[in-house]
């Protein structure tokens, strides 16, 4: 049966059914002593001590420094103090490419027509 072939009376009747099966599984929770659901889990509190997570971050630390220190030379990261200077076109190099790219694109579109 299709939800959308329902009507008004029927979908009324199906919410009331439905919220007494509600009550009835609240009640048979409060009776059983089981705790009600609120449609997720309990949030689950942290076991471990501070202590052990600052041994645990030391080792993890050490372990760190370990993998450093064993690193070859050769794949060290470039220094930032060799940067290189940024190059700059002079303005009669950009006229003459400006030129020539003008005169190309110029060209192209009389071979098209």
């Amino acid at each position: 049966m299709n939800i959308f072939n329902l009507t008004i009376n029927q979908l009324k009747r199906a919410a009331a059914i439905k919220e007494q099966i509600e009550d009835l599984n609240h009640e048979l929770r409060s009776i059983l002593g089981t705790p009600a659901r609120s449609g997720s889990a309990p949030k689950k509190t942290r076991t471990m001590s501070a202590s052990a997570r600052q041994a645990i971050a030391a080792a993890q630390k050490a372990r760190w420094a370990k993998i450093q220190g064993a690193k070859p030379a050769t794949f060290s990261a470039k220094p930032a103090a060799k940067a290189k200077k940024k190059k700059t076109m002079s303005r009669a190099v950009k006229a003459k490419l400006s030129a020539k790219l003008k005169a190309y694109w110029a060209a192209k579109k009389a071979g098209k027509k």
